[in-house]
């Protein structure tokens, strides 16, 4: 495959950069190129430019995508790189999910000062934080904590814990570990007690729908046990709707035998109820058992608003 050039849309904190240059580095070793081949162009999103208030009140999911998305149709760049929890469930018609690069930890850390489990931390402490999932995970392990909105980059939220602006946060360990900062994390959370974000750990390319060079320069660096997993997250999460303003999480493994198997959440914004699913299946129906999941949650929980935060 001949392939001349590469341009690789990104947003510019050092999070993404990292998890461009990592996508550059797997493209050249697959593609026999040299890196410098693959260019990254950093693109502003309006996510990006939005720090003082929640994403549920700014308008969701696709402000750290809108800009990356207009680019790539535009013909600016040729595909995008995204953490895979920050897509939206659909795409713009003349867009596809390429692939993914394989998943790193997918599990949540807390990160506090002299404090190393959830548990510990004094009645009234402030957690920091601008996910509904997390938040209302930890307002049903622990009402007694206050919330307090942290937004900003894996640094920028660092230094709030540390110079004492909030007691405490919670970040993916996958990102700190893209970033060499996995020794700075108090606690790593089982995901039986704090379940990730559909699509978290996991690094998303997206690229114009037809463009078949493209296409195949991706998948020869997809991973596909990545790629089932994320199918049934994702078909979970458009089941029901997800948005910024539903605290939604979920979790799909691949085992032996290509068996997938899914654990999925619906919390009220207040921690005060919860409701959990799981389905196992065939990697083939990734897909349909996130469906199926979303289902079963639809007709527990009733009236989905019931379940958001306010606007």
């Amino acid at each position: 495959m001949t392939i001349p050039r590469l341009v690789v849309g990104t947003r510019g904190s050092p999070l993404a950069l990292a998890q461009a240059d990592l996508l550059r580095r797997h493209l050249a070793a697959a593609l026999a190129i040299e890196p410098a081949t693959v260019r990254l162009e950093i693109i502003k999103t309006t996510g990006d430019m939005i720090q003082d208030r929640a994403l549920a009140q700014a308008g969701g999911k696709g402000l750290f995508t809108k800009e990356l998305d207009a680019a790539l149709i535009a013909g600016h760049i040729d595909l995008a790189v995204h953490s895979a929890k920050d897509l939206p469930t659909r795409l713009p018609d003349e867009l596809v999910i390429a692939g993914y690069l394989e998943r790193e930890d997918v599990r949540d850390v807390l990160i506090s000062r002299g404090v190393t489990r959830l548990e510990d931390l004094p009645a009234g402490a402030v957690v920091g934080s601008a996910s509904l999932r997390r938040s209302a995970q930890v307002r049903r392990l622990r009402p007694d904590l206050a919330i307090g909105l942290l937004r900003g980059n894996v640094e920028t939220r660092l230094a709030r814990v540390k110079d004492g602006k909030v007691d405490a946060t919670l970040l993916a360990l996958a990102g700190l570990k893209r970033l060499g900062l996995a020794d700075l994390a108090s606690a790593v959370l089982d995901t039986d007690i704090m379940l990730p974000a559909v699509g978290q750990g996991a690094i998303a390319v997206t690229a114009r729908r037809g463009d078949a060079a493209v296409g195949a320069a991706v998948a020869a660096v997809a991973h596909a046990p990545t790629g089932a997993a994320l199918a049934a997250e994702r078909a979970f999460l458009d089941g029901l709707d997800g948005s910024c303003r539903t605290p939604i999480a979920g979790l799909a493994t691949v085992g032996p035998a290509d068996r997938l198997r899914l654990r999925g959440l619906l919390v009220a914004a207040d921690g005060s109820a919860a409701l959990e699913v799981a389905r196992e299946g065939a990697v083939a129906d990734a897909a349909r058992l996130g469906e199926d999941a979303a289902a079963e949650i639809r007709a527990r929980a009733g009236a989905l608003s019931r379940w958001m935060t306010p606007e």
